[in-house]
């Protein structure tokens, strides 16, 4: 199968981390700090030696920490209910922002009256206008400001160092979301004024389903979602516990964290630069390929404001029916809305969505010569 969907997931994960996830599990599969003995020490301090990775891997400031949760979702949950809400807050998302930032944010906004405003930008040219935004924060003092690093719809790489500079001129919480980008661009903890960042473990940064977490500064006041085990302080149920252990009740999921640590340090070994250049390459061709088609590309000027991430629309035929069709001969896309409403009602795509192709380290040059035999097999002939 040539597989075009590592958007949703990258597949195949490194030979390296399936290798170390299943020696891990049946030599040292024991809980976390529940114990003196000498597994129980190994598995406390692989979890702590991914933390550390997780900080060399976004150059983290002293006063940060990282916090697992199951989900990439679940830790925007943890984010975003946890703040201290006072009601007619200003929050600015972008248009790209996946369900799980706007389902929860649309619960917030009914229970604290809160005013939702989109981050300027030209639906025509996909392009932001810095001084735009500023005029935006200037007219509507931003409280929070929640941006995606890239649009897992078209890829498209929001400008976030500038962005979180901005929003911190007025004292707003910043909260960046690399799903999609975390291991693939290089990202800098010290250039990025982030109160919290979020990560997915199976996404970019090629480790498993079930572990993906937050960056926090450590005198946050956030407040936790869940309680229970771990979450608060020796026996006083009244005391809450240090970060990360009062958001990481209940016991952790070490197998998982297990494959994660040795995919960070897969990418670490390989160059966060070496990947993105790899990819960049793979995309070009890629949008050169579907350009020879009867395509509506949704790219902003400069490719390389993008991911490796590419939606587009074949003129003529619903985005469902290409995805059938390329199933057919053993290619697999994403084709509808992407988890994303938003931005298909910017690109004007809503609600038929579009065909995504999504690049991964694991493709080469030769599934994107493949995909065009087979278009032209479709659509040519």
């Amino acid at each position: 199968m040539i597989y075009f969907d590592n958007a949703a997931t990258t597949f195949p994960k490194p030979d390296i981390v399936y290798e170390n996830m299943d020696i891990f599990y049946r030599t040292n599969g024991v809980n976390v700090g529940r114990g003196q003995y000498d597994l129980a020490s190994k598995a406390s301090n692989l979890v702590q030696n991914t933390r550390d990775l997780i900080c060399q891997l976004f150059n983290c400031s002293f006063d940060q920490r990282v916090v697992f949760t199951s989900t990439a979702t679940e830790a925007i949950n943890i984010v975003l209910q946890g703040m201290n809400w006072q009601g007619n807050e200003n929050v600015y998302i972008t248009h790209f922002e996946h369900n799980g930032v706007l389902r929860c944010l649309n619960m917030l906004k009914k229970r604290y009256d809160l005013n939702i405003h989109y981050i300027d930008l030209d639906p025509r040219s996909l392009e932001y206008d810095l001084d735009k935004i500023q005029i935006q924060f200037q007219e509507n003092k931003p409280n929070v400001v929640i941006a995606n690093h890239a649009s897992n719809v078209c890829g498209l790489i929001t400008p976030v160092e500038e962005i979180s500079r901005m929003a911190k001129d007025y004292n707003a919480e910043v909260v960046i979301d690399c799903c999609q980008t975390a291991g693939l661009l290089d990202i800098d903890l010290k250039l990025i004024e982030a109160d919290y960042l979020i990560f997915s473990g199976h996404k970019t940064l090629y480790g498993p389903f079930g572990i993906a977490g937050f960056i926090i500064k450590e005198n946050s006041k956030l407040k936790p979602l869940i309680y229970g085990g771990t979450g608060i302080d020796s026996g006083n149920l009244e005391l809450p516990s240090t970060i990360p252990d009062k958001f990481e009740v209940g016991s952790q999921n070490i197998y998982a964290i297990s494959g994660l640590n040795t995919s960070i340090k897969w990418i670490l070994d390989n160059g966060v630069e070496n990947i993105q250049e790899k990819e960049r390459n793979l995309t070009k061709s890629l949008i050169a390929v579907l350009q020879k088609f009867d395509t509506k590309i949704y790219l902003s000027k400069n490719i390389d404001n993008h991911i490796g991430v590419i939606s587009c629309n074949f003129k003529g035929i619903p985005a469902d029916r290409i995805g059938d069709l390329l199933n057919q001969h053993n290619i697999a896309v994403r084709t509808g809305l992407h988890c994303a409403p938003d931005a298909h009602r910017l690109l004007g795509t809503y609600p038929a969505g579009t065909v995504r192709f999504s690049l991964g380290y694991f493709n080469n040059i030769s599934d994107i010569i493949a995909l065009e035999e087979v278009l032209e097999s479709l659509l040519l002939y």
